[in-house]
């Protein structure tokens, strides 16, 4: 049954890697759990009170809420699949509460500091290939807010210099175009020569890639990413993941429509853009007491 479920993540609902990692992690630990403690291995056996003493098993570890709640969205989703497939009659998750995960705000760069970022980025092996590389990589995630695995995920072909637009594969092998600006395009064509002058005999598809000419990997963006926000003191966190914050933030504060910036970002739903109107709104907070008479009083 697992076989079959985890095929069905991955080859209809396409979910990534990462996903499908954390699945089989999830439902592996529910399996040993059944058979350790009711020593069953037949899922037609397992009721509301197996499932609730697994979740009440899994807060004694004291594992925070949002891994509790992926672990019990896990498990939905198998006995889910297994309704839908009649192989059981009935779902055992029905009745079943996830914890409320507290709402973080966004962590993202003032345009100020990010040109900071970019200055120190540039000084760095300013006329290597890696040097070029890793500002691109900066310059990529910030001036598109694609995901990391987004960036890896491009091609050669992805990029059309002619229109000004990168083709992006995002969750579910969607696909989005957004567009590039004038700047970016240039250091894409400069990234693009140092490639070929350091790879002259290139065969690699892949876009961004190792100082090896392999494919770029998610530990090696990050670490670049880390190094050149390492001057932002104040920053507390520092993954690729902030450069896509600091996109959006930055172009709802310049006047951005929600939904354009929903589409760029490769959101499924208005409401997981709209986490970025708490930073918008504690900056029209902050022009009002600056500018607006009543406010000093």
């Amino acid at each position: 049954m697992l076989i079959s479920f985890f095929n069905y993540l991955q080859y209809e609902k396409r979910y990534s890697q990462h996903t499908l990692i954390s699945y089989t992690t999830d439902l592996n630990q529910f399996m040993e759990y059944l058979q350790t403690a009711y020593a069953i291995n037949d899922l037609t056996l397992v009721d509301y009170p197996i499932v609730r003493s697994w979740v009440a098993a899994l807060a004694t570890k004291k594992l925070n809420a949002k891994t509790l709640h992926r672990k019990i969205s896990s498990l939905r989703s198998f006995f889910k699949y297994l309704i839908r497939q009649k192989l059981i009659a009935i779902n055992p998750t029905l009745r079943l509460r996830t914890p409320k995960i507290a709402k973080r705000l966004p962590i993202y760069l003032q345009s100020g500091e990010m040109n900071a970022v970019l200055d120190t980025v540039s000084n760095f092996k300013e006329d290597s290939f890696e040097g070029i590389r890793d500002k691109l990589i900066i310059e990529m995630l910030y001036g598109t807010g694609m995901r990391r695995s987004e960036l890896i995920g491009l091609t050669q072909q992805d990029i059309d210099t002619f229109q000004g637009l990168v083709k992006v594969t995002g969750k579910g092998n969607k696909e989005r175009f957004i567009p590039l600006h004038q700047e970016l395009l240039a250091n894409i064509e400069k990234y693009r020569h140092a490639k070929n002058n350091k790879f002259p005999d290139n065969n690699n598809e892949a876009f961004i890639v190792t100082d090896t000419n392999s494919k770029a990997y998610p530990i090696f963006i990050s670490r670049i990413v880390k190094k050149s926000l390492n001057i932002i003191n104040t920053l507390e966190k520092k993954s690729p993941h902030v450069l896509r914050h600091s996109f959006a933030t930055n172009l709802l504060h310049n006047g951005a429509d929600l939904n354009a910036i929903k589409e760029l970002l490769g959101h499924s739903s208005l409401a997981a853009t709209q986490v970025y109107t708490h930073n918008s709104l504690g900056k029209l907070k902050e022009i009002f007491d600056q500018a607006h008479p009543k406010s000093k009083s």
